[in-house]
Parts: structure tokens; sequence; C-alpha cells
């Protein structure tokens, strides 16, 4: 079993690759302007305005094909780290390899699979080009000690129907409406750095609780559920396709998940991508968004033959990815996301010190620039 990398670690072995290039005071990218040049297929749909937090916003989407490929003059290998291979919220890149878009683009492009922890100390030094992950606290810390790492793009948010994220045991004639978690104990899989630590801070505030009244059981995936419906935990934060087990069971309520239309994650670019090398950034991006136009721009479960295609991907059985609903894959970065993240993980204990600005921690402008879209000044 590895052992668990603190916050205080990641920051010293950060300490350690006093090589890696050092944010400017201002936080802005090294690299100079890039000329925006318009993007055929990719017309006002393709950008919206950061600030619209509506759950029912219209995500971002150019025409189906689009951004077209601009392959680089000099072929480029990225090695791209991430958690995990087989979770439904890497799909658009695995089907990106196997449908050969980052080969368009003249990159060759390899997943290594890194806990985030470890992940970024090598991120941070050049040893990795990008992460598929999020800005959990770990990565808040690692940009505060002055280093080079942006969240440059997003990945998904739940689509309707969705009802992965809290849930709670009830009992003594409890509803969802009235039972309270001050006291409760929470079974999750997920530590107190992880961005899940916003919405959970959320759903806590409707049922007389907050981060520090809870008390926090990590836990195995096998065991997360067992322990709510045998009683070792009040709560749980159960995750797709674990949720179905108890929907519909009156003995059970769901309290809330990861707010809708506002991703939580997605790629983390350092140095290589930031200041070295911009274009394959914005290659990487272009083949990613246009692989969401061309497949995941909807309903993608609905097309069983693309179901059976994305299982054998992600090695997963279809008929359990068939039975929960399509994410909605959605490639931009809300505003405030960043600064709710940050307050959750102060509130929970795990950081301390004043929030990071936006610009210090989010780089929309190589999304942007793939969808050829010129923010205003």
């Amino acid at each position: 079993m590895r052992p668990r990398t603190t916050v205080a670690a990641l920051l010293a072995a950060l300490a350690l690759g006093a090589g890696c290039s050092a944010a400017p005071e201002d936080g802005a990218p090294a690299a100079g302007p890039r000329t925006i040049r318009p993007v055929a297929g990719c017309g006002n749909a393709s950008w919206t305005d950061p600030a619209d937090l509506a759950p029912d916003r219209a995500p971002a989407r150019c025409a189906k094909g689009a951004p077209a490929p601009r392959p680089l003059a000099k072929r480029r290998t990225l090695t791209v780290a991430t958690g995990t291979l087989g979770a439904e919220y890497v799909a658009p890149l695995r089907l990106a390899l196997a449908r050969g878009e980052f080969r368009k683009e003249g990159l060759d492009v390899r997943l290594k699979v890194l806990p985030t922890p470890e992940a970024l100390p090598l991120l941070a030094k050049g040893d990795l080009d990008a992460l598929w992950a999020a800005p959990e606290a770990a990565v808040v810390g690692g940009v505060n000690g002055g280093f080079d790492i942006r969240w440059v793009a997003g990945n998904f948010s739940p689509g309707p129907g969705s009802r992965s994220g809290l849930w709670v045991r009830l009992k003594n004639g409890e509803s969802a409406s009235s039972v309270s978690l001050r006291g409760a104990r929470l079974g999750t899989m997920i530590g107190k750095g992880s961005v899940i630590m916003y919405p959970m801070a959320a759903a806590f505030a409707g049922h007389g609780a907050d981060l520090r009244s809870v008390a926090f059981q990590q836990l195995g995936s096998a065991d997360v559920l067992t322990a709510l419906t045998g009683g070792g935990v009040d709560s749980a934060w159960l995750l797709d396709p674990v949720w179905r087990r108890v929907d519909g069971d009156p003995g059970y309520a769901f309290l809330g998940g990861q707010p809708r239309g506002e991703p939580l994650g997605g790629a983390l670019y350092g140095p290589n991508l930031l200041q070295r090398d911009p274009d394959a950034g914005v290659a990487f991006l272009r083949a990613y968004i246009r692989t969401v136009n061309t497949y995941f721009a909807g309903d993608y479960k609905a097309d069983g033959a693309f179901v059976a295609e994305l299982a054998r991907l992600l090695k997963t059985d279809a008929k359990t990815l068939a039975s929960v609903p399509s994410l909605r894959m959605d490639w931009e970065i809300r505003k405030g996301t960043a600064a709710r993240l940050q307050k959750a993980y102060r509130d929970s204990g795990v950081t301390k010190g004043a929030p990071l600005p936006e610009s210090r921690l989010v780089d929309r402008g190589l999304y942007a620039e793939a969808v050829g879209h010129r923010p205003r000044r």
C-alpha cells in the first residue's frame, strides 16, 4: 500500500525541484500574448460566460468535427498523468487516443496512471506535461509554493437525473428535508483535500452541519456502501453507479452532489505546456474539445454501440455504464470555482491562509484559443 502524501510533504518535494520555473508575481503565464484566429465550426455557442452558474446552462459546443486539426510543425510526445484509466470522466481522452484525434494534431500522447499527490512534483518539474485530475488542496499548496501549475480546461458536470453524491440513512421518521448531519459519521473514499469537499459543504449547510462537525471515515471503494447500509456510518458519498443500489429505497435520502453545470476537474498544465510549448498545449485541448463535440455532445449513452465501445475502452461492463446518466462533458471553467474550492479546504482545516487569486490557479486562454474566442478586454 502506498503511503499517503500530505500537502506539507508535497511542498517539500516541490522545493527540491528548485530548477522549476517559478510563477510570476502577478500569476500571469510567462508566455507572451498569442494570436487568436476565428475557428470554423466554433461560433458563439463555443464559449459561455464564465460567470453563468445556472444549472441548466447549455455547455459550450462547436460543430461535429470542430475545431479541425492544425498539426504541429514538429511531432511532439506528451505524457499525461491520471489517477485512473477506467473512470467515465477519462473517456474523452481514451476515445481521442483510440480514434487518432491526438495524432491528427501531431501529438503522441501517453497516459500514465499516478495519484495526484505523486504526479504534482513531476508536473512542476516538467517530467510530466499535463495532469488529468482536479485542483485539489495539494494543487493549491503547490501553486502557493510558487510553481506554475494551472487548471486549463474542465471535464464534466453531472447530467440530469444523476444522484451521485451525499446519501444519508434515515431513522425515526426523518425525511430528506428534516434530517440533521451534525455529529454524523460520513463514509467516503475521498480525503478532505478533495474537490468534493465543496459540494459536501453545501449539502452539510442545509442540514445543520459543517465540515468540522461531521466525522469523516475514509473507506475503500467496496466498503462505502456496506458501511452505510450496515450502520457503520450515517451517511456516505456514493459515486456512479453505486448510488443506484439505494435509489428509491425509502430508508435513504439523496442530499446533493456536484453542482450541475460546474466542472470540478479536467486538465492541469505545468511549465512545459504553459511556457515552453504552448502550441502543443493548445493542440492537446483542440483534440480533446473536438472529441467532445464529435462524440460526447449530448446524451451519448443513447447509442448502445457507442456505450459498448466505451465499455471496452474503460474495461467496464456496458450494462453498468448504461445504468447511470451520461455525464455532461464540459471543457470550460466557471468563474469563482477556484475560490469556492479553496474556502472548502480552509473550512475543513486542510489549508490555511489567504486564498490565491483565480489568475494563479486558472488559465482559460488555451481553450479560448482552441475555439477561436477572443475574450473581451
